[in-house]
């Protein structure tokens, strides 16, 4: 089973030859790859899996989605 979540978008940096970034989930601050999404820009959200932002997602879909995992059991 894969897992995608939304995480807000910190930052962004070019200086490298690939473009990364730094996203916020929850609190927990991660680098991610922006390579395959390059309409992101800081303050978007983006659908990230195992490190690398993979979609765009509106304001709206991102809260949808933050809201339903916090209902989720923590087991």
């Amino acid at each position: 089973m894969c897992l995608a979540i939304p995480g807000q978008i910190l930052s962004i940096d070019t200086s490298s030859s690939l473009r990364m970034g730094r996203a916020d989930f929850g609190g927990v601050i991660q680098e991610i790859c922006l390579e395959y999404t390059p309409e992101i820009a800081v303050g978007d959200y983006a659908i990230v899996h195992v490190g690398f932002a993979i979609a765009k997602l509106d304001l709206d879909r991102a809260k949808e989605i933050l809201a339903t995992i916090e209902q989720l059991p923590a087991e």
